[in-house]
């Protein structure tokens, strides 16, 4: 299994799979590389490179918890195009990917080629964020997959109305490992520390300029049709200050797509396109 060491001694997970034009694929703050399992099918146009960021998946936990912050995982993205000998690729970001890209095109532009952000905006509502921290971090009280599965489309329903039994089951084998005494969350449950102590910081930074730095790359966008993480009216200004954008909303969607749908397909390809 592929890893390298970032320059403050972690050693990350990543893949890097098949030919053409690059394109990293980064996963929400809780997940991993599996995220874009539903994606790989439709990548082979693309060499896809995914990266497990620090304390999620198979990369290593980070004893400095303080290190679980978007300019640090971006500054481990460069280091790992580094490691690859790559100077410029696109990336794919799923929500935290997708606040790591807009940091990258803030602050090393010159290494991207274009950047699609799935279900991920400038602006979260405080909503959305309450949601998130329900569950980050605590083990679930399923003892067994299937009951996490059964869980998951029970809550999920109201955002994800026609998903089937089995791939929740297949979510479900994504969020955790099963061992002898139930279900253990695949990522640093520290996590949630590093989140509670960021927020005593002080009231999130302006984002606008952040996102306003995609500008004059090819961009995309998409939007759960139900997603309470990007809202429709961000998602409308938006498309307002970067027209040039590809964009589309997902109906019967949350927070987030699961990037297999024809439409997110057809945004990713469209940007992809601008490459050639």
């Amino acid at each position: 299994m592929p890893h390298f060491t970032t320059s403050d001694g972690l050693s990350l997970y990543y893949t890097d799979q098949g030919g053409g034009a690059p394109l990293l694929c980064l996963p929400g703050l809780t997940r991993c590389s599996r995220d874009f399992r539903y994606f790989a099918p439709f990548a082979a146009p693309y060499r896809r490179i995914t990266l497990d960021a620090r304390g999620r998946g198979q990369s290593q936990y980070d004893p400095n918890i303080m290190n679980y912050n978007v300019v640090r995982e971006a500054q481990d993205v460069i280091e790992l195009l580094d490691h690859l000998a790559l100077q410029q690729t696109a990336i794919l970001g799923t929500s935290r990917g997708g606040l790591v890209a807009m940091t990258l095109a803030a602050r090393n532009k010159d290494r991207l080629s274009a950047v699609i952000l799935n279900d991920i905006g400038p602006e979260i509502p405080a909503a959305g964020m309450q949601r998130i921290m329900e569950y980050v971090g605590r083990a679930p009280n399923a003892k067994t997959v299937e009951t996490a599965a059964h869980q998951l489309q029970t809550f999920m329903a109201p955002a994800f109305p026609d998903i089937p039994a089995a791939r929740w089951h297949e979510e479900a084998q994504t969020f955790y490992d099963q061992d002898t005494d139930g279900l253990r969350l695949r990522y640093d449950p520290k996590l949630r520390d590093a989140l509670l102590e960021q927020a005593k910081q002080g009231p999130v930074p302006d984002l606008w300029p952040v996102f306003m730095a995609l500008d004059g790359l090819p961009v995309g966008v998409l939007r759960g049709a139900n997603s309470d993480i990007l809202t429709a009216e961000t998602f409308a200004q938006m498309q307002t200050r970067l027209p040039q954008m590809r964009h589309a909303e997902i109906a019967n969607r949350g927070h987030v797509p699961f990037l297999d749908e024809p439409d997110a397909l057809a945004v990713i390809h469209s940007v992809m396109e601008q490459l050639q």
